[in-house]
Formats: structure tokens, C-alpha cells, sequence
């Protein structure tokens, strides 16, 4: 009898995650969307890919390939968006969010080194910290294996180019990234005039993930820097914001399930520099406002939580302290072709606060329960303004340091009717102290400038929702919200130009001149809904709509906006998307998104028109985990408008895009 071959040799994967501590299970009782690799692999930025679920908003309508910087904050529901941003973005359990603004540099968060982001919509910091007032996104890194694990290389129109990469050994990972842009005009048709310029754009990234296991734990070094070059569309504005992080996790996970505790420790530095304009009324040329020509700021803090089990309680306790420390240094006041004027502005914040959460699963019940206190402080601040010629000082301005203690919580209940069918109902209260950017640094866009406010104190939001949902061929959920905004920081109106103004100095004709200010609050009510499902084995599709109805109350502050809707917040938006494969190779996917009309103002002024934007995409697999594909982001060519100037000029984003690419995705 002949010898048998030898039985293929088994080769074992090995996948090392980043250490993190299980989920608690409290999360199914509130508004909970997991973003998976399905919607990240159609996504070149990781904002564009968020912005598929309903609620989400991204300042001005515009993603991190054309916004500037300072407003690419996220905000949830729709309630009151700003460039801040009022929701927290983590990755494995350390804050993203800028130290000096609370912004997000998406540019530094490529879509090929993540596993997924859960969206928790609504209120309550609990065990993610401080800042998460309307919501958190909570990131994922993907596990470290052997080889490549992402690759996505693709070229479009107005010379647009992008990289990325993913991949590395078991316990190491890295995640490197690059694109480029000539951009596109955001004024367009016959108000365009010479000081209009493309937004062009130049980015960078990188991510390293050392990791090692020392006896029972776990040890993870990570550290990231992105670099970020945009054009403002107008000539002689343009910014460059760099960033650096390093985080340090130490976790002792329990084997199987919830337990055990994780340590922390991360620091993150930034720095923006950015230049501003003044347009002159035909838009023929441009004049310096501000030369932000530096603007360095430090976060750091620490995290710790521990977890446990008894029976069908799970419990997570846990502390946490985040510190930033930032100035911003400018050149301003344009006179005679030269900045006379030079500022430097800032200070420091502190924020520190304990938790206890909870989860209770038995049966067809589940309830979660959190309790939190933070004790926040603004302190050291600084405001000081020197004529540029003589050294002499013009503005000599300290403000008191201001403390707050604010206890949060929230609580939740679920019943699973049948396998099929649920019901839940929670409610919650979440805060967000003022960031050193609201705080210190005045800004300006064209001829309009907003002052900055050092007295500014932390918003709070309370609100309850009911919701419903099913798993089954179709799967769905749907759930009402009613949310209060306390002192909300809003950019009030306080003048408009020409005229000089105590601090702000001159506002030319057709510029409006605002202030930070906690006005009075924001009462929203709302309504999301979405489904998905699966046709065959040939299709899959999914549909989502939100309604949020917001009215201003400004208080003896500003009255003039009571009954007012927030500045750029929609009542309505729609998502749908819809993937036929009619081959085992082809996938053919499109990708919709409808907003109705916002004001871009705070008196409600200014109307930005309803829009609709189309994004289609095929590809073909040629290989395991391999693809070539075409993709068309705003396929009908939409003109959606994303800002007006006091003087009635209309900025757009942008217009069609098509680019073909070459994807690898384990």
C-alpha cells in the first residue's frame, strides 16, 4: 500500500487586540450603533464614515478633507453642533479630542487601523469621562497579526491621491497614512471673484502599537503623529496643524467575560498655526486679518477602572484626570501692509472625577446604572496684546480662575419581549467643561469675528428616551428623546459692521461681530429610526431617518434668540445604502444622505437650502481579501451649501468626485 501524503500543516493565527476590559452589557439599553468594517472599508475618512448614522453632525456639512480644523468637532443629535464639538471620541479608552479646541483631527485617524466605533447617543460620561454631553464614539483599534491587514491605494479627480496601510506581527502594529488634493472652490458661479481659491489639502499619519505580554499583564505602548496642510479657500488663508500622542495601557483582563482592571496613562500635544482674511465686497482681493502663528497646547491625564462579577452583577469602578495647558499666539490688526497688533491668549483647565457603573442582565431583563462626579477648574488665564512696533502692551487681561463640581449619572432598563422584540427607556445628565479655544482664543471667518469669553462655564445636558427595536430578517429600532441644554456656548450676535468694538477692534462692512456666551438653554426633542435587512444572499440594505425639533431659550443674556433654532442644526436627515453582488465578484453599492435646511447663524438669518447627496461605488474582488474599485462621492453633482456670509455669499461643497482604487482588507 503507497504512503500517504502528510496532512497539510495547520497554521495558527495569531491576533493580538489592544488590551482593553470587556463591556459591561449596559450599553443595549440606550441608544447604541456599532459602526463595522463594512461601512470603513467604503470610507476613505473616518468622519464620512460616522456621518452614515442618523444624529451625527459634522460643523457646516463639510468632512475633514476641506473644514478647517477648528471645526471639525463632532456633535450627536443634532441638538446644537458647534466646532468644539459637543461629543467624546476615544480609542480604547483615550481621549482624540484636541487639548486646545476639542476638536478632532480626523486626518490622524486613517480607517484602515480600526476594528469598528460604537456610537453611544445621548448624555452621561459614566466610564468613558468628561465632555461626552450629547454622546461618545468609542473607537477600536484593529488586533495586530501577522502581514499586511489593510491596504487601500486609490487617485481621483483635481489630483487627488491617497495611501494607507495597516499591518505588522503579533504584539506590534502600525498604521500609516498620506493623501493629497488640489481641492476645490467652495464659491462658486458668479459671486466667485479672485479672492476665491481652491481648498486644497496635504495630510500624513502614523500609528505604532507595541505590545507584550508581562506575566498576567498586558502592556501596550501606542504612539501616533499626523501632520495636516489646508487651504481656506480664499487667498492667503490657510492653515497647518500637527499633533503628537503617546499612550500607555496596562490591563489585567479577565479570562472570559467581564473582570479585571486596566491602567492608563496618555498625553497628547498639538499645535495650529492658521491665517484668516479679510474679502474685500467683490471679492477681488483680500487683506491679513490674523497670522495664528503658533499655538502649542498639552492634554495629558491618567485612567483607571476596575471590574467585577457576582452572579448576574457586573460592576466597573473607576477614576480619571485629564490636564491641558495652551496658548494661542497671533498677529492681527492689518494696517499700512504689516500686522501692528501681537496677541497671546490662553491658559490651563483641569477636570478629574470618580465613577460607579453597573449592569444587571437577567432574563429578559436588563438594567444599567451609573453614578459620576467631576470637579472641573479653568485656571491661569491669560490675555495679552502688544503693539508689534514699540513692545508696547495694549491689553493686560487676567481673568478669576472658576470652579465647578458637577455630578452626572444615568440609568436605563430593557425587556426583551421576545427574541425578536425589545422595549428600553433611560435617562441621563452629562456635562462639558469649556475648552481653552472657547475660553481664550477670538477667530475670525472673512469679515466676521467672534470674541472669546475666559468667564465661560460647563454645559449640562439632561434628557430621557424611550425606544423599541427587533432582530429578525429585518432588523430595526426606533426611539423618542427629549433633551435640555443648560448654558449652552453659543456665538451670540453683539454687532455687526462697520464699526470699532472694545476688544475686537474694527468690523468692516458686512461683518457681524459674536462672543462665546453660555445663552439660557436648548430644549430638543426628537425621533430616530433605522433598519436594515438582507435580500437573498445577493443584497443587503439599510435606511435611517432622524427629527430633531430645538428651540433657543438665551436668558437675560440674549433674549434676542428666544425661540430661535440653534445655529446648524437640520430637523431632518435620511441615510440609506443599498450593495447588490449579481456576481460572486462585482459589488455595485450607493450611499444617500438628505439634511434639510439649517441656519448658519444664531438670529436665523442666514438659510442654508435642504440637500441631497449620492455616493456610488463598484468593485470587484480578484483575489482573497482583494478588490479593484470606482467610487463617486456626490454622483449627481448637488451643489449643498455649507455657509453664508453676512453679504449673502454662498460657499458649496464639494462636487462630484470620482476615484478608482485598489483595496486589501483581512
Amino acid at each position: 500500500m503507497p504512503d500517504l501524503p502528510p496532512p497539510p500543516t495547520e497554521v495558527e493565527i495569531v491576533i493580538v487586540h489592544p488590551p482593553r476590559l470587556a463591556p459591561l452589557g449596559g450599553d443595549a439599553v440606550f441608544s447604541a450603533v456599532r459602526i463595522g468594517p463594512e461601512i470603513l472599508k467604503s470610507e476613505t475618512r473616518l468622519d464620512e464614515a460616522l456621518k452614515s448614522t442618523p444624529g451625527v453632525s459634522l460643523f457646516r456639512r463639510t468632512g475633514s478633507s476641506a473644514a478647517n480644523p477648528t471645526t471639525q468637532g463632532l456633535s450627536l443629535r443634532a441638538i446644537a453642533p458647534s466646532g468644539a464639538g459637543r461629543a467624546l471620541v476615544t480609542l480604547d479608552g483615550a481621549p482624540q479630542n484636541d487639548p486646545f479646541g476639542g476638536w478632532v483631527i480626523w486626518s490622524g485617524l486613517s480607517p484602515e487601523g480600526l476594528e469598528g466605533a460604537t456610537i453611544v447617543r445621548g448624555a452621561g460620561a459614566g466610564p468613558y469621562g468628561a465632555g461626552a454631553l450629547t454622546g461618545v464614539v468609542a473607537l477600536q483599534e484593529r488586533g495586530s497579526g501577522a502581514g499586511l491587514a489593510a491596504l487601500d491605494i486609490s487617485a481621483g479627480e483635481r489630483d487627488s491621491y491617497r495611501a494607507a496601510v495597516s499591518g505588522g506581527l503579533p504584539g506590534f502594529l502600525v498604521t500609516a497614512a498620506t493623501s493629497r488634493s488640489d481641492g476645490y472652490y467652495a464659491v462658486r458661479g458668479p459671486r466667485q471673484g479672485a479672492a476665491d481659491q481652491r481648498l486644497d489639502t496635504k495630510d500624513g499619519s502614523i500609528a505604532v502599537r507595541v505590545q507584550h505580554q508581562v506575566g498576567v499583564v498586558q502592556v501596550a505602548l501606542r504612539l501616533q503623529a499626523f501632520r495636516v496642510q489646508q487651504g481656506a479657500g480664499l487667498v492667503g488663508a490657510r492653515s497647518v496643524s500637527t499633533g503628537e500622542s503617546a499612550t500607555l495601557t496596562l490591563a489585567q483582563p479577565a479570562s472570559d467575560g467581564v473582570g479585571g482592571w486596566r491602567l492608563q496613562a496618555w498625553a497628547r500635544g498639538s499645535n495650529l498655526k492658521n491665517s484668516s482674511v479679510a474679502v474685500a465686497a467683490n471679492r477681488a482681493t483680500t487683506t491679513p486679518a490674523n497670522d495664528q502663528y503658533n499655538t502649542p497646547a498639552l492634554g495629558y491625564g491618567l485612567n483607571a477602572a476596575w471590574q467585577g462579577r457576582q452572579d448576574d452583577l457586573a460592576w466597573e469602578v473607576g477614576a480619571d484626570a485629564r490636564l491641558t495647558d495652551g496658548v494661542d499666539k497671533e498677529k492681527f490688526r492689518f494696517l499700512n501692509g504689516a500686522f501692528t497688533r501681537d496677541r497671546q491668549a490662553g491658559g490651563k483647565t483641569l477636570v478629574a472625577g470618580a465613577y460607579l457603573e453597573a449592569a444587571y442582565d437577567n432574563g429578559p431583563w436588563l438594567a444599567s446604572a451609573g453614578v459620576r462626579v467631576d470637579r472641573s477648574r479653568a485656571y491661569a488665564a491669560l490675555r495679552d496684546e502688544r503693539d508689534i512696533a514699540t513692545g508696547a502692551l495694549t491689553l493686560n487681561q487676567r481673568s478669576p480662575d472658576r470652579s465647578d463640581t458637577t455630578p452626572t449619572g444615568r440609568i436605563g432598563l430593557r425587556y426583551e419581549v421576545s427574541e425578536a422584540f425589545h422595549l428600553r427607556a433611560a435617562g441621563y445628565v452629562g456635562f462639558r467643561p469649556p475648552t481653552l479655544n472657547e475660553l481664550h482664543r477670538p477667530f475670525r471667518v472673512g469679515n466676521d469675528i467672534t470674541e472669546a469669553n475666559a468667564t465661560l462655564k460647563p454645559e449640562t445636558l439632561q434628557g430621557v428616551e424611550l425606544g423599541l427595536g427587533g432582530e429578525g430578517p429585518i432588523r430595526w429600532s426606533a426611539d423618542v428623546f427629549l433633551n435640555r441644554l443648560q448654558d449652552p456656548i453659543t456665538n451670540v450676535t453683539i454687532g455687526r459692521g462697520p464699526g470699532t468694538f472694545p476688544a475686537a477692534g474694527f468690523v468692516p462692512t458686512g461683518g457681524t461681530l459674536r462672543q462665546r456666551q453660555n445663552a439660557g438653554e436648548i430644549e430638543a426633542w426628537g425621533v430616530e429610526a433605522e433598519s436594515s435587512g438582507d435580500v437573498a444572499a445577493i443584497a443587503s440594505w439599510r435606511a435611517a431617518f432622524s427629527y430633531t425639533d430645538a428651540e433657543v431659550h438665551g436668558g437675560p443674556l440674549a433674549a434676542q434668540l428666544n425661540g430661535l433654532r440653534p445655529a446648524q442644526t437640520p430637523k431632518w436627515t435620511l441615510t440609506g445604502g443599498l450593495t447588490v453582488r449579481p456576481a460572486q465578484a462585482l459589488s455595485l453599492s450607493t450611499d444617500l444622505r438628505y439634511e434639510s435646511g439649517r441656519w448658519e447663524d444664531d438670529l436665523n438669518t442666514r438659510r442654508l437650502s435642504a440637500g441631497l447627496q449620492l455616493d456610488a461605488r463598484a468593485s470587484w474582488a480578484f483575489a482573497d481579501h482583494a478588490e479593484i474599485y470606482v467610487a463617486a462621492e456626490n454622483l449627481s453633482g448637488e451643489k449643498l451649501e455649507v455657509g453664508e456670509t453676512a453679504d449673502g455669499v454662498e460657499s458649496f461643497s464639494a462636487p462630484r468626485t470620482v476615484r478608482v482604487g485598489f483595496s486589501f482588507r483581512k
